[in-house]
């Protein structure tokens, strides 16, 4: 019997790579929609792995996969899969976790040098006026790095990856993530925070990165901009639904915070419907200079997109012909699996 794996919404037109990997292996169905109701049903129910991108794989959409050993999801996230659900049917969900994690925190880290050292500041107000823009002043958000200390949140991979990059600056790093083992922070030779009010309390550079879960979704509030240090950064290039951007706006106009850069938002595309996109898009003096938004691109290059890829149509075939299960991120739902 023939494998099929159907990617669904696939940002590359051609499955090149994808079928450099795969073939002999498995037929590969590029079907390309923006939503499953939209992909053929004979396609879903028949194929042997669905590999997402952005469509949301939930209860339903798992009763309509009749064959599926497995579905990936193509990124790091995989809130958008119903990873309970996956494992009841007997379907591995799987992510690809190790393919931007240089570019997502090398965009953190450049959103925080923007802020400090005003490069999109200073451009912006020569483009609009080069006599007047000829001046330190319009920089609202500088500050000297050395010294300050960046709080993570969440010490995963990306979160080491930017607290080794903070440290290259001379700066005290200090993180916050209930996951990690005790003495993870001895190894890397920074401070660990026992709780995320304890972390804002302490950091001039709030930077998030952590998966999105029920515990976290809204936990950068009104509550916790009020717990951190006057004058901070928040920088988040994780989850949109972690910030409550009404509640960072109101940091900035209070002046609580100084700066807010964010490659994520609670809905994306972003809209002027969110006030925080609003007050960025009118560019007001108060607010000019003090956002950086980012169109959820902070993991890509072409290198790295190339390697998510691979990796993804790695994982789905040392799955469907070996047998060798990598990257699950429902193991502990699995059973009876297909």
């Amino acid at each position: 019997m023939s494998l099929t794996v159907l990617y669904t919404d696939s940002r590359a037109p051609e499955l090149d790579v994808e079928r450099e990997i795969i073939r002999p292996d498995a037929v590969l169905i590029n079907a390309r929609k923006a939503s499953l109701d939209e992909v053929d049903p004979e396609a879903i129910a028949g194929c042997d792995a669905m590999v997402v991108n952005r469509l949301r794989v939930d209860a339903a959409a798992v009763a309509r996969l009749k064959r599926s050993r497995m579905v990936v999801r193509n990124g790091v996230g995989y809130d958008i899969l119903d990873v309970e659900a996956l494992g009841r049917a007997g379907i591995a969900a799987c992510n690809v976790p190790d393919y931007g994690t240089t570019e997502v925190s090398d965009s953190a880290i450049a959103m925080m040098l923007a802020f400090a050292r005003g490069t999109l500041t200073y451009d912006n107000a020569l483009r609009a006026d080069l006599k007047s823009g000829w001046s330190h002043a319009h920089n609202v958000t500088s500050r000297r790095l050395r010294g300050a200390c960046f709080g993570l949140v969440g010490m995963g991979r990306i979160g080491t990856a930017s607290a080794l990059r903070a440290k290259a600056f001379g700066m005290q790093v200090a993180f916050h993530d209930p996951g990690l083992p005790n003495g993870a922070e001895l190894a890397l030779g920074v401070a660990r925070a026992r709780t995320l009010t304890e972390l804002l309390g302490m950091a001039d550079v709030v930077c998030i990165h952590a998966e999105l879960t029920r515990e976290n979704r809204g936990m950068i509030d009104a509550a916790a901009v009020a717990a951190m240090k006057p004058g901070a950064y928040v920088i988040n290039t994780a989850r949109g639904p972690i910030c409550d951007t009404a509640a960072l706006l109101a940091g900035l106009k209070s002046g609580r915070l100084a700066a807010v850069g964010l490659d994520v938002l609670p809905k994306e595309p972003a809209g002027l419907d969110d006030p925080l996109v609003a007050a960025w898009h009118a560019d007001e003096p108060w607010i000019r200079g003090r956002v950086i938004l980012g169109p959820h691109a902070a993991f890509y290059s072409p290198d790295a997109f190339s390697d998510l890829r691979r990796k993804c149509a790695q994982t789905v075939i040392d799955y469907l012909r070996d047998g060798r299960l990598t990257n699950c991120v429902n193991a502990e739902y699995l059973v009876n699996r297909r």
